[in-house]
C-alpha cells in the first residue's frame, strides 16, 4: 500500500529581479541612444526689431525658392502654390484661415509677392511674416 503524501513542495519563481534588470536596461538604452532626426529645410530668415513669437497657425508656408515651396509640409513650386493652398482651406469660409509666410533672406522680394496673392486669391487675409529676432545670431538658421 502507498501513502500518498499530502504536503507538495511548492515551487514559485520570483520575477522581481527580472523586472529591475530589464527596467534598468531599458533606462540605460533610453539615456545612452542618440535618435537621428529628420532632415529639414535650412531656411536663414531676416532680421526683424519688432519680431514677436506666434502662435501655431492653420497654414504655413515656407518659400525656399521658385522651384520649392512648402504648404503645410506639401512640396509645391511657386506656380502651383495657388493650388495647394486652394486645396488645404477647403471648406473654410474666407477669412477664417490665418497663414504665416516664411522666406529666406536672400528669397526674391517677387517670389514673397506671387505667394501673398496666392493666398490672397485663396481667401486668407491674416498673414504673418516669420523674421528672427534683430539680435539673433547671424550663423544661426
Amino acid at each position: 500500500m502507498t501513502i500518498e503524501r499530502r504536503l507538495k513542495p511548492q515551487i514559485n519563481v520570483d520575477l522581481t529581479p527580472l523586472i529591475d534588470v530589464v527596467f534598468q536596461l531599458v533606462i540605460f538604452f533610453m539615456i545612452s541612444s542618440t535618435f537621428k532626426t529628420a532632415p529639414g529645410i535650412e531656411l536663414r530668415l531676416p532680421d526683424s526689431g519688432t519680431a514677436t513669437a506666434i502662435t501655431i497657425t492653420e497654414l504655413s508656408v515656407i518659400a525656399v525658392s521658385d522651384l520649392e515651396v512648402y504648404v503645410n509640409k506639401t512640396k509645391t513650386t511657386a506656380a502651383g502654390a495657388e493650388a495647394v493652398i486652394a486645396s488645404e482651406i477647403e471648406g473654410r469660409t474666407a477669412g477664417e484661415v490665418e497663414a504665416v509666410l516664411e522666406a529666406g533672406a536672400a528669397a526674391p522680394y517677387q517670389l514673397v509677392v506671387t505667394l501673398l496673392d496666392a493666398l490672397k486669391k485663396n481667401g486668407v487675409n491674416a498673414v504673418g511674416l516669420s523674421t528672427r529676432p534683430a539680435g539673433a545670431a547671424k550663423d544661426a538658421p
